[in-house]
């Protein structure tokens, strides 16, 4: 799949006024402002039933709309379903993560011809037509990965590293980009023979369980000899730190993760994960929900950058948040944010590990 360029405008875009849906409405009134926001699955990763879901519905709350916030459960088939639903039952914009570009793009133009305005949130759908992409910048996502291995490496001080790959889902572009930034910081590694190229596969689905069967053949058939593993989140991380911990290698070998779930950042405490990526979900979420707030209500509200997609070559009006490295002794910021809480995080099990990170 060919890089997606992210790039900022010089200025702001011009976007046009958008009307109001009208069609199912009475004379001379607008259709009522509806939002359908359909999250892609609970089993990937616990930030869209933990962190996304809660920040959409205080904001759709907070500014008085209707709204319907669904899980399609990683069912392409239910999330075409849904979609329908949401539509049918009044929705005026549609707000969607993806679960791939494909069944994504039928539900945008499904949702296009019935005059429904919609947002890609966080998955870009290539090819698609929403009006607007609401996401963090993905490739700095995966550099923060790769200079993170990079950095929990070089304090290992492993001569000559092997560096095993867990990535993303082969069909969310957001796996794409991620490779592509951590590829940017670790390929050079091994074609100057700094680091060695271990195992490099994608996993279905995100599913963790596929993942741990996949990193314990990698750890097979390399004969126990892998020194790094770049995971794409914390989910894959964990469950190749559950394959570590069974060959007494966790905590010897460094791991990486995304997403600062709780589990994730518990790992770190313990010593088993070297860094996640944090992104703050509720900038995004608040972010998404302004845009969709004002479409519902028929304004198009301008932004001041784009993405380029990679099949269309569309310029499609972006809202692109940056991310942040998190290691030991930057667990407490994510606390501090408000993602997690102490209460969550610091249980019996790692109450002295949190003392020791100045977690108070």
């Amino acid at each position: 799949m060919r890089k997606t360029i992210l790039a900022l405008t010089a200025g702001m875009l011009a976007l046009g006024g958008l009307a109001a849906c009208g069609e199912d409405a009475g004379p001379g009134e607008a259709k009522k402002p509806k939002i359908g926001v359909i999250l892609p699955d609970s089993k990937s990763s616990a930030r869209w039933e933990t962190a996304d879901r809660k920040y959409l519905e205080a904001a759709f709350k907070a500014a008085g709309v209707d709204y319907d916030i669904q899980n399609a459960q990683n069912d392409k088939g239910a999330f075409q379903t849904i979609a329908e639903q949401m539509i049918t039952n009044g929705a005026n914009v549609l707000m969607i993560v993806n679960l791939d570009s494909g069944s994504g793009k039928a539900v945008l133009e499904k949702a296009k011809a019935q005059g429904v305005a919609t947002i890609d949130y966080d998955r870009l759908t290539l090819g698609g037509s929403a009006e607007y992409y609401v996401s963090f910048d993905n490739e700095a996502v995966g550099k923060l990965q790769g200079t993170g291995l990079a950095k929990c490496l070089t304090d290992k001080k492993v001569a000559n590293p092997v560096v095993a790959y867990l990535n993303g889902s082969p069909t969310d572009n957001n796996a794409t980009l991620f490779k592509n930034g951590y590829d940017s910081v670790l390929k050079p590694k091994f074609d100057s023979k700094e680091y060695t190229k271990g195992p490099d596969q994608s996993v279905p689905d995100w599913d963790n369980a596929t993942g741990a069967t996949m990193f314990e053949q990698m750890l097979t058939g390399a004969s126990g000899k892998i020194d790094g593993v770049l995971a794409a989140n914390d989910g894959l991380g964990n469950a190749a730190i559950t394959v570590l911990k069974k060959n007494n290698l966790n905590g010897k070998v460094p791991v990486t993760g995304q997403d600062a779930t709780v589990a994730g950042l518990q790992n770190i405490l313990a010593g088993d994960q070297c860094m996640t990526v944090y992104k703050a979900i509720k900038k995004e979420a608040d972010a998404a929900a302004e845009l969709a707030i004002g479409l519902a209500k028929g304004t198009k509200k301008p932004v001041s950058q784009k993405v380029i997609d990679p099949e269309t070559k569309r310029e499609v009006p972006s809202v692109l948040l940056e991310p942040q490295a998190i290691y030991f002794d930057s667990v407490k910021a994510v606390i501090a944010d408000g993602f997690v809480t102490k209460a969550e995080l610091c249980t019996a099990a790692f109450a002295a590990k949190c003392t020791e990170a100045g977690i108070s």
